[in-house]
């Protein structure tokens, strides 16, 4: 089978769209050729020919399905690769057909191209799999040129261009903002949940989402140097990372093939010149065992069998970046967790209101009234929870940097902010002990009551949990967070440890320890620029690539593009599967093989069996790994 389908034609279309159809275009190709060649043999068997026109017949079958195998031999000769499939299978068709054993020699080639149409089939089912991924990147800028407003996809433009970002759009490109100012949401980026302020002068990062004003851009890097273009550049270069079992095979392949090749040469020549054994049927029993010995099922197995994993993992939203990472996550036994968009939403909404003499309705009415001239975060999440038209007359608004808001409402002296804006007015209050940002208010100076704003677990994120301890896994939390927030999502989540108040250098002492403790195999899952340095110094680094940096992504062995972390039991399960699959396809190559070779060299089986041993088994194989690619995880 053609090797080099599965090592390093994992990709998507030039253009980097998807991959929609079922059958590429040499799959197509394949199928016309075994129909035109099984025409030609039926006519061949046919006995109303005479022996010349039926050789004639057969020798055009075979060269319709076997024409290109056996070029490609030859080419591979000059370019010093002689112990491959093609050379195996050329030399003992060919030998086929100089001893008058045409059926057989066009049936060997025949089979051998019905396992590579299997494979063709099974690696696009990949490939379409894994490009429907890039559906969730940004698809389009739009570009303002004078009067003119296009709308283009990223990779058509260029740096100088300017481009406009709306309200609640993600920006594309990297660029300069050159007019406008807006708050964007930067989470994804910095591993903070609150928005970024950027005005003209400022940078643009793609990625980010814009949240309030229209922004001109003016690029400064184009569509390659973007998130999709890397990804996309990361899945075409996946199976170049291979796994060590992958590895182990290819070795076992080039040391094992010239072995067999000699064997064979032994079978067709020592029995005749030192045994006076019959020259054509040793030369047969040779012809057949070159055959049998041919290593297409086990080398084919071991790769399509990851590739099949990695196929099934990006079904889910999980982009692997090599079949490595795939088999290193069934040795992983502790994982830890980046905590703000990992395993929290990193954005503020309303978690409680605690009123005081009033009711909690009334109390988010008249919090949202004076806080809905504001375009703070906070602010906005305290008018979302509201979720009602305001009604009140608001004057006098006024915003003290520190503190917090005071207003007119309703012709009452109103202030919302935060403990010392309360010492500040003289307003008497306790401090609450309430995890997250606590909104204190105030009318007529007497104390209304707080609100809290924090940010929550994500609504996977305890399933996560519980999905990974079931299967024994260690689960750690490391955030730069604060002591009292750390060990409240922690408690929540029900994680064995927690670690906070951290710098980014820090994660990376504690995953080192992880890792030293019991010889533990440490996978850390993050989303920003932060987590970069741990993501590369753990045996295995995850992030959350929806709206996960483009330096996480980089640094990052696998991406989860839904960021979803729940999808990381799914990622354990598949590489579970695939395991199995591996092995099951290795022990049935090898014990098929090996019984054939034996049956082959004494002269209990022929051409025909050689054929169902071989490429029978790579189908198989094939068939096996596809498994993966159909399984509900």
């Amino acid at each position: 089978m053609k090797l080099y389908k599965v090592e390093s034609d994992y990709q998507t279309d030039k253009k980097n769209h998807p991959i929609k159809n079922a059958l590429t275009r040499e799959s197509k190709l394949t199928i016309i050729k075994l129909v035109l060649s099984a025409i030609f043999l039926v006519l061949a068997m046919n006995d109303s020919f005479a022996d010349s026109v039926s050789i004639g017949l057969y020798l055009i079958a075979f060269a319709i399905i076997g024409g290109e195998i056996v070029v490609n031999a030859i080419k591979n000769l000059f370019k010093g690769e002689v112990f491959d499939e093609n050379f195996l299978m050329s030399i003992a068709t060919i030998g086929a057909l100089i001893i008058g054993q045409y059926p057989e020699a066009v049936a060997v080639m025949y089979f051998y191209k019905v396992g590579d149409l299997f494979e063709d089939i099974a690696v696009n089912r990949s490939k379409r799999s894994i490009s429907a991924l890039l559906s969730v990147k940004p698809e389009f800028a739009t570009i303002k040129d004078g009067a003119k407003i296009l709308v283009v996809r990223p990779d058509q433009v260029k740096i100088g261009q300017t481009i406009l970002v709306k309200p609640g759009e993600k920006i594309p490109l990297d660029g300069k903002v050159i007019l406008g100012q807006s708050s964007v949401d930067t989470s994804a980026l910095t591993g903070e949940s609150m928005p970024r302020e950027i005005t003209i002068g400022d940078d643009a990062l793609s990625g980010s989402i814009n949240q309030a004003g229209v922004l001109q851009i003016k690029v400064n890097k184009i569509y390659d140097d973007s998130t999709v273009a890397k990804i996309l550049d990361l899945v075409q270069n996946s199976s170049k990372r291979k796994a060590n079992t992958e590895k182990f095979i290819t070795r076992f392949a080039k040391i094992y093939t010239p072995i067999v090749v000699a064997m064979a040469l032994v079978l067709a020549l020592v029995p005749p010149l030192f045994f006076q054994g019959e020259w054509n049927n040793w030369v047969y029993r040779a012809l057949v065992f070159l055959v049998i010995s041919c290593p297409c099922a086990l080398v084919i197995s071991v790769p399509l069998s990851f590739f099949g994993g990695i196929g099934a993992a990006s079904k889910q939203g999980i982009l692997v970046k090599g079949s490595n990472y795939l088999e290193s996550l069934n040795k992983v036994n502790t994982i830890a967790f980046d905590k703000t968009g990992t395993l929290t939403k990193g954005q503020f909404s309303v978690t409680n209101v605690n009123p005081q003499n009033i009711s909690k309705n009334e109390l988010l009415e008249i919090a949202a009234a004076i806080e809905s001239n504001s375009n703070h975060p906070i602010a906005q999440s305290i008018v979302a929870a509201f979720d009602k038209e305001i009604t009140s007359t608001i004057d006098n608004y006024k915003e003290t940097a520190g503190y917090g808001v005071s207003a007119m409402i309703d012709d009452q002296p109103v202030i919302a902010g935060n403990y010392k804006a309360m010492k500040a007015n003289g307003i008497d209050v306790d401090e609450s002990s309430d995890v997250g940002t606590i909104v204190y208010i105030s009318r007529n100076g007497q104390y209304l009551g707080n609100i809290v704003i924090a940010d929550s677990p994500k609504s996977d994120a305890k399933n996560a949990i519980d999905s990974l301890k079931k299967r024994g896994i260690k689960t750690v939390m490391l955030t730069g967070d604060n002591k009292v927030i750390g060990e409240d999502i922690a408690k929540k989540l029900d994680l064995d440890r927690v670690y906070t108040d951290l710098l980014p250098e820090d994660k990376v002492k504690i995953v080192d320890k992880l890792r030293s403790d019991s010889n533990s195999k440490v996978a850390f899952v993050g989303d920003g620029i932060n987590d970069t340095p741990v993501l590369t110094q753990a045996d295995l680094g995850i992030a959350m690539g929806g709206l996960g940096s483009d330096a996480a992504v980089d640094a990052a062995d696998m991406v989860i593009m839904s960021d979803e972390p729940s999808k990381i039991a799914k990622a354990m399960d598949i590489a579970k599967k695939t395991r199995e699959i591996v092995v099951e396809n290795i022990t049935l190559a090898l014990v098929i093989k090996i019984l054939f070779l034996l049956l082959g060299a004494v002269g209990i089986v022929g051409m025909w069996q050689a054929v169902f041993a071989d490429v029978g088994v790579t189908i198989i194989a094939v068939l096996n790994a596809v498994r993966l690619q159909l399984k509900k995880f």
